[in-house]
């Protein structure tokens, strides 16, 4: 389960990372693929997201401190 966690992180932060590409080298056209980046980001952190709360309810993973 970390491993996929910290995969899906690091898929989160490239998505970022080429969303941001994409800003400094399509200044006057169209922003179409920043936008696509930007969504791809935002669906794979809900994605984590809802899995990290699937996870927690069937007790995959638990509260230890």
């Amino acid at each position: 389960m970390r491993v996929f966690v910290v995969l899906m992180l690091i898929a989160i932060i490239a998505s970022l990372g080429s969303a941001l590409v994409f800003v400094y080298r399509d200044r006057e056209q169209d922003k179409s693929r920043v936008v696509k980046a930007l969504t791809v980001r935002v669906a794979l952190s809900l994605v984590l997201f809802l899995l990290l709360m699937a996870a927690y309810l069937f007790g995959w993973i638990g509260d230890r401190l």
